[in-house]
């Protein structure tokens, strides 16, 4: 009996501490509509615990003769050969708490430029995504809405 009772005791107080050493996923994990719905931005968490996003899906993939869309407006020559599939286009991102992200970058493939970036989950399945340069206040916020793959 006492070898019953001490089990369940370590068990009572094993099961908290194992609960509180998981991870939990974090809401801005997963993939993205950016907000014209023309591509699907997959966001991860990265090795250093900051958050990335990068391309896995365009509504236009291709160029008119069937050629996949290469990031041809990329300000250095050798990068405008790559694919726009796959491109990281979201870095750096660090979670302040609350569902609100600072200190990141994003990359906008249609003009070539790379502006500072904040984001902030309005609820679990939106994301006002800001670019700016220097301050906040000047720049542009992009809503994004949950999908699947």
């Amino acid at each position: 009996m006492k070898v019953y009772l001490i089990t369940l005791l370590a068990l009572i107080l094993l099961i908290p501490a194992a609960i509180l050493a998981a991870e939990p996923n974090d809401r801005l994990e997963g993939v993205w509509f950016n907000g014209e719905k023309t591509s699907k931005i997959e966001i991860y968490k990265t090795k250093d615990g900051s958050f990335a996003g990068k391309i896995v899906w365009l509504k236009e993939p291709n160029t008119p003769d069937g050629k996949a869309k290469l990031d041809s407006k990329n300000p250095d020559a050798k990068l405008q050969k790559r694919p726009l599939l796959n491109l990281v286009i979201v870095s750096g991102l660090k979670s302040d708490g609350k569902g609100k992200y600072s200190d990141g970058k994003i990359y906008d493939p249609k003009s070539g430029k790379t502006y500072s970036a904040k984001a902030e989950l309005t609820n679990n399945n939106t994301l006002a995504l800001r670019g700016f340069i220097g301050v906040s206040l000047v720049g542009r916020t992009d809503t994004w809405i949950r999908t699947t793959n």
